[in-house]
């Protein structure tokens, strides 16, 4: 599994009252993809409109598909980067 990171901005116009109210219904998907190892680590920028998904797929099509289950995706704009994982400290114990 590759690691990818998913920008999901909110869509100009967005009406938020419609997105609080699929409150509930995005925490119950989240735990789920969490619980099948398919998204990791999730930040909010309230202030920038921007969720940050980190997501675990084979390959961008999937971390695509991944997000897109989530209820909130039908007001976001998606921008996937693909990580590169940190090279290791090469020190040995």
């Amino acid at each position: 599994m590759d690691t990818f990171m998913m920008i999901c901005r909110f869509r100009e116009g967005t009406a938020m009252d419609e997105v609080f109210a699929v409150v509930a219904e995005e925490q119950a998907q989240v735990k789920v993809l969490e619980a099948e190892g398919r998204i990791g680590s999730i930040h909010l920028s309230l202030a920038r409109g921007t969720v940050f998904i980190e997501t675990f797929a084979e390959d961008p099509e999937h971390a695509e598909a991944t997000i897109r289950t989530l209820p909130m995706a039908q007001w976001w704009d998606l921008d996937l980067y693909p990580l590169t994982p940190a090279p290791s400290s090469g020190a040995e114990s």
